[in-house]
Protein backbone atom coordinates (compact mmCIF):
# COMPACT_ATOMS: atom_id res chain seq x y z
CA UNK A 1 0.00 0.00 0.00
CA UNK A 2 1.30 3.58 -1.03
CA UNK A 3 1.77 5.60 2.23
CA UNK A 4 -0.03 8.77 2.80
CA UNK A 5 1.04 11.88 4.34
CA UNK A 6 -1.54 14.12 5.12
CA UNK A 7 -1.03 18.35 5.54
CA UNK A 8 -3.37 21.30 7.77
CA UNK A 9 -2.59 24.10 7.79
CA UNK A 10 -4.48 26.31 11.01
CA UNK A 11 -4.85 28.73 13.11
CA UNK A 12 -7.32 29.15 16.03
CA UNK A 13 -9.38 25.65 15.35
CA UNK A 14 -10.36 24.67 18.67
CA UNK A 15 -14.28 23.77 17.73
CA UNK A 16 -13.84 22.27 14.35
CA UNK A 17 -10.04 20.84 13.94
CA UNK A 18 -11.00 17.30 15.76
CA UNK A 19 -13.56 16.08 13.24
CA UNK A 20 -10.59 16.12 10.46
CA UNK A 21 -8.06 14.63 12.81
CA UNK A 22 -10.23 11.78 13.47
CA UNK A 23 -11.03 11.34 10.09
CA UNK A 24 -7.19 10.96 9.11
CA UNK A 25 -6.81 8.05 11.48
CA UNK A 26 -5.84 4.50 10.14
CA UNK A 27 -5.70 6.55 6.51
CA UNK A 28 -2.84 8.51 6.99
CA UNK A 29 0.53 7.76 7.63
CA UNK A 30 1.63 10.84 9.18
CA UNK A 31 -0.23 14.14 9.73
CA UNK A 32 2.21 17.33 9.59
CA UNK A 33 0.55 20.72 11.46
CA UNK A 34 1.38 24.39 10.05
CA UNK A 35 -0.06 26.23 12.89
CA UNK A 36 0.20 29.84 12.59
CA UNK A 37 0.03 31.17 16.06
CA UNK A 38 -3.32 29.51 17.82
CA UNK A 39 -3.83 31.38 21.20
CA UNK A 40 -6.54 28.57 21.93
CA UNK A 41 -6.56 24.83 22.45
CA UNK A 42 -6.07 24.21 19.23
CA UNK A 43 -2.17 22.71 19.50
CA UNK A 44 -3.20 20.47 22.60
CA UNK A 45 -5.81 18.90 20.19
CA UNK A 46 -3.38 19.02 17.70
CA UNK A 47 -0.35 17.24 19.82
CA UNK A 48 -2.90 14.42 20.84
CA UNK A 49 -3.10 13.15 16.69
CA UNK A 50 0.75 14.00 15.93
CA UNK A 51 4.14 15.01 17.13
CA UNK A 52 4.83 16.56 13.61
CA UNK A 53 3.54 19.77 14.62
CA UNK A 54 5.32 23.40 13.57
CA UNK A 55 4.70 26.74 14.65
CA UNK A 56 5.36 29.94 12.22
CA UNK A 57 5.50 33.30 13.33
CA UNK A 58 4.08 34.80 10.61
CA UNK A 59 1.15 33.89 7.80
CA UNK A 60 2.83 34.35 4.17
CA UNK A 61 -0.73 33.14 2.56
CA UNK A 62 -2.77 29.90 2.03
CA UNK A 63 -0.05 29.05 -0.97
CA UNK A 64 2.90 29.88 0.67
CA UNK A 65 1.91 28.03 4.35
CA UNK A 66 0.73 24.60 2.64
CA UNK A 67 4.17 24.89 0.47
CA UNK A 68 6.11 24.79 3.74
CA UNK A 69 4.23 21.89 4.79
CA UNK A 70 4.57 20.12 1.41
CA UNK A 71 8.27 20.63 2.07
CA UNK A 72 8.39 18.24 4.96
CA UNK A 73 6.33 15.73 3.92
CA UNK A 74 8.14 12.13 3.77
CA UNK A 75 5.23 9.95 1.89
CA UNK A 76 5.11 9.11 -1.81
CA UNK A 77 1.06 10.63 -1.84
CA UNK A 78 -0.31 13.56 0.47
CA UNK A 79 -3.78 14.83 1.08
CA UNK A 80 -4.29 18.32 1.93
CA UNK A 81 -6.85 18.75 4.03
CA UNK A 82 -8.67 22.46 6.05
CA UNK A 83 -9.25 22.05 9.70
CA UNK A 84 -12.60 22.91 8.54
CA UNK A 85 -13.17 19.51 6.70
CA UNK A 86 -13.33 15.94 7.22
CA UNK A 87 -13.34 12.46 5.50
CA UNK A 88 -16.56 10.50 5.54
CA UNK A 89 -16.58 6.98 5.90
CA UNK A 90 -17.26 5.95 2.08
CA UNK A 91 -13.85 8.69 1.12
CA UNK A 92 -11.60 7.04 3.59
CA UNK A 93 -12.61 4.12 2.01
CA UNK A 94 -12.17 5.01 -1.92
CA UNK A 95 -8.68 7.08 -0.87
CA UNK A 96 -7.65 3.32 0.64
CA UNK A 97 -8.60 1.51 -2.20
CA UNK A 98 -6.57 4.24 -4.41
CA UNK A 99 -3.32 3.93 -2.05
CA UNK A 100 -4.14 -0.32 -2.22
CA UNK A 101 -3.36 -0.82 -6.08
CA UNK A 102 0.28 -1.67 -7.25
CA UNK A 103 0.73 1.29 -9.94
CA UNK A 104 -1.79 4.23 -9.88
CA UNK A 105 -1.78 5.56 -13.34
CA UNK A 106 -3.07 9.40 -12.27
CA UNK A 107 -1.30 11.59 -10.24
CA UNK A 108 -4.12 13.90 -8.67
CA UNK A 109 -7.45 12.84 -7.88
CA UNK A 110 -10.34 15.92 -6.95
CA UNK A 111 -12.43 15.07 -4.28
CA UNK A 112 -16.16 15.69 -4.18
CA UNK A 113 -16.81 18.55 -1.77
CA UNK A 114 -19.89 18.01 0.88
CA UNK A 115 -20.42 21.62 1.88
CA UNK A 116 -22.76 21.62 5.11
CA UNK A 117 -24.72 25.03 5.90
CA UNK A 118 -26.83 25.32 8.90
CA UNK A 119 -26.25 21.66 9.48
CA UNK A 120 -27.18 20.34 5.90
CA UNK A 121 -25.29 19.35 3.16
CA UNK A 122 -25.32 21.34 -0.21
CA UNK A 123 -25.05 19.27 -2.77
CA UNK A 124 -25.40 21.41 -5.76
CA UNK A 125 -24.64 25.23 -6.74
CA UNK A 126 -20.88 26.01 -6.26
CA UNK A 127 -20.96 22.83 -2.98
CA UNK A 128 -20.49 20.38 -6.39
CA UNK A 129 -17.33 21.66 -6.90
CA UNK A 130 -14.57 18.68 -6.76
CA UNK A 131 -11.14 20.16 -5.76
CA UNK A 132 -7.59 18.61 -6.21
CA UNK A 133 -6.70 16.97 -3.06
CA UNK A 134 -4.82 13.88 -3.28
CA UNK A 135 -1.86 13.61 -5.11
CA UNK A 136 1.37 12.06 -6.07
CA UNK A 137 4.40 13.84 -3.99
CA UNK A 138 6.66 13.72 -6.42
CA UNK A 139 6.61 16.70 -8.53
CA UNK A 140 3.92 18.68 -7.12
CA UNK A 141 3.78 21.98 -5.58
CA UNK A 142 1.48 24.27 -4.66
CA UNK A 143 1.00 27.95 -6.39
CA UNK A 144 2.72 31.17 -4.04
CA UNK A 145 -0.38 32.66 -3.45
CA UNK A 146 -1.98 34.31 -0.32
CA UNK A 147 -5.76 32.90 -1.30
CA UNK A 148 -6.76 30.01 -2.26
CA UNK A 149 -3.14 27.87 -3.56
CA UNK A 150 -3.55 25.22 -6.23
CA UNK A 151 -1.96 22.18 -6.01
CA UNK A 152 0.31 21.79 -9.44
CA UNK A 153 0.69 18.62 -10.71
CA UNK A 154 2.25 16.42 -13.16
CA UNK A 155 -0.07 13.88 -15.68
CA UNK A 156 -3.77 13.01 -15.59
CA UNK A 157 -6.32 13.72 -12.44
CA UNK A 158 -8.73 11.56 -11.64
CA UNK A 159 -12.08 12.31 -9.55
CA UNK A 160 -13.11 9.86 -6.55
CA UNK A 161 -16.68 9.18 -7.05
CA UNK A 162 -17.58 7.78 -4.02
CA UNK A 163 -17.76 9.75 -0.70
CA UNK A 164 -17.26 13.26 0.29
CA UNK A 165 -14.89 15.73 1.72
CA UNK A 166 -17.01 17.36 4.17
CA UNK A 167 -16.84 20.85 4.85
CA UNK A 168 -18.71 23.05 7.74
CA UNK A 169 -16.57 26.71 6.98
CA UNK A 170 -18.80 28.79 8.50
CA UNK A 171 -19.44 29.88 12.71
CA UNK A 172 -22.46 32.18 11.92
CA UNK A 173 -23.16 34.86 9.17
CA UNK A 174 -21.02 37.41 10.22
CA UNK A 175 -18.37 34.87 9.58
CA UNK A 176 -19.34 33.98 6.31
CA UNK A 177 -19.48 38.35 5.83
CA UNK A 178 -16.21 38.11 7.03
CA UNK A 179 -15.06 35.58 4.37
CA UNK A 180 -16.55 37.07 2.01
CA UNK A 181 -14.61 40.46 2.13
CA UNK A 182 -11.53 39.17 2.57
CA UNK A 183 -11.07 36.64 -0.38
CA UNK A 184 -12.66 39.30 -2.55
CA UNK A 185 -10.20 41.59 -1.40
CA UNK A 186 -7.07 39.63 -1.48
CA UNK A 187 -8.24 38.58 -4.65
CA UNK A 188 -8.82 42.10 -6.05
CA UNK A 189 -5.33 42.50 -5.02
CA UNK A 190 -4.05 39.14 -6.53
CA UNK A 191 -5.34 40.28 -9.74
CA UNK A 192 -3.81 44.22 -9.66
CA UNK A 193 -0.41 42.66 -8.83
CA UNK A 194 -1.18 40.03 -12.21
CA UNK A 195 -1.69 43.49 -14.17
CA UNK A 196 -5.41 41.93 -14.89
CA UNK A 197 -7.67 44.34 -16.27
CA UNK A 198 -10.88 45.23 -14.50
CA UNK A 199 -13.15 46.54 -17.53
CA UNK A 200 -14.71 48.46 -15.48
CA UNK A 201 -18.10 48.42 -12.97
CA UNK A 202 -20.05 47.47 -15.31
CA UNK A 203 -18.12 44.17 -16.12
CA UNK A 204 -17.85 43.49 -12.25
CA UNK A 205 -22.11 43.80 -11.92
CA UNK A 206 -22.18 41.24 -15.70
CA UNK A 207 -19.72 38.77 -13.39
CA UNK A 208 -22.06 39.50 -10.86
CA UNK A 209 -25.38 37.84 -12.32
CA UNK A 210 -23.04 35.28 -14.49
CA UNK A 211 -22.34 33.75 -11.20
CA UNK A 212 -25.36 33.72 -9.61
CA UNK A 213 -26.65 32.01 -12.85
CA UNK A 214 -24.14 29.76 -13.51
CA UNK A 215 -24.20 28.64 -9.42
CA UNK A 216 -28.21 28.83 -8.73
CA UNK A 217 -29.55 27.56 -12.31
CA UNK A 218 -26.84 25.85 -14.30
CA UNK A 219 -25.22 23.89 -11.00
CA UNK A 220 -28.56 23.51 -9.78
CA UNK A 221 -28.26 25.81 -6.74
CA UNK A 222 -32.22 25.84 -6.37
CA UNK A 223 -32.16 22.46 -5.36
CA UNK A 224 -30.64 23.45 -2.10
CA UNK A 225 -33.78 25.46 -1.06
CA UNK A 226 -32.92 28.81 0.72
CA UNK A 227 -29.60 27.57 1.99
CA UNK A 228 -28.61 27.56 -2.00
CA UNK A 229 -29.97 30.76 -2.75
CA UNK A 230 -27.98 32.40 -0.03
CA UNK A 231 -24.84 30.60 -0.95
CA UNK A 232 -25.53 31.68 -4.93
CA UNK A 233 -26.46 35.40 -3.83
CA UNK A 234 -22.94 35.55 -1.14
CA UNK A 235 -20.76 34.49 -4.08
CA UNK A 236 -22.29 36.84 -6.69
CA UNK A 237 -21.76 39.61 -4.02
CA UNK A 238 -17.95 37.90 -3.72
CA UNK A 239 -17.76 38.46 -7.62
CA UNK A 240 -18.73 41.78 -7.66
CA UNK A 241 -16.28 42.61 -4.84
CA UNK A 242 -13.40 41.33 -6.90
CA UNK A 243 -14.02 43.16 -9.74
CA UNK A 244 -15.24 46.55 -8.23
CA UNK A 245 -11.95 46.01 -5.75
CA UNK A 246 -9.80 45.62 -8.74
CA UNK A 247 -11.31 48.64 -10.58
CA UNK A 248 -10.88 50.68 -7.14
CA UNK A 249 -7.36 49.86 -7.05
CA UNK A 250 -6.74 50.45 -10.94
CA UNK A 251 -8.67 54.07 -9.75
CA UNK A 252 -6.60 55.15 -6.54
CA UNK A 253 -3.35 56.52 -4.94
CA UNK A 254 -3.34 53.03 -3.17
CA UNK A 255 -3.50 51.19 -6.33
CA UNK A 256 -0.22 53.14 -7.85
CA UNK A 257 1.43 53.02 -4.51
CA UNK A 258 1.33 48.99 -4.42
CA UNK A 259 2.44 48.34 -7.89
Amino acid sequence: MHSLSAIIVCMNEQDRIRPCLESLKHIADEIIVFDSGSTDNTLAIVREYTDKVWITADWPGDGFQKQRALDKVSCDWVLIIDADEWLDAEMKASIRAILSRPQIEETAFKLPWGNVILGKQLKHGRSARAPKRLFRRAGAHITPVVVHGHIVTEGRTGTISKGYLMHNSLRGFDHLLEKNRSYAWETSRKYFAQKTRSYGIPFAIVRAIWTFFLIYVLRLGFLDGQRGLMMAVMFAQASFNKYAGLWYLEQSEDGKASR
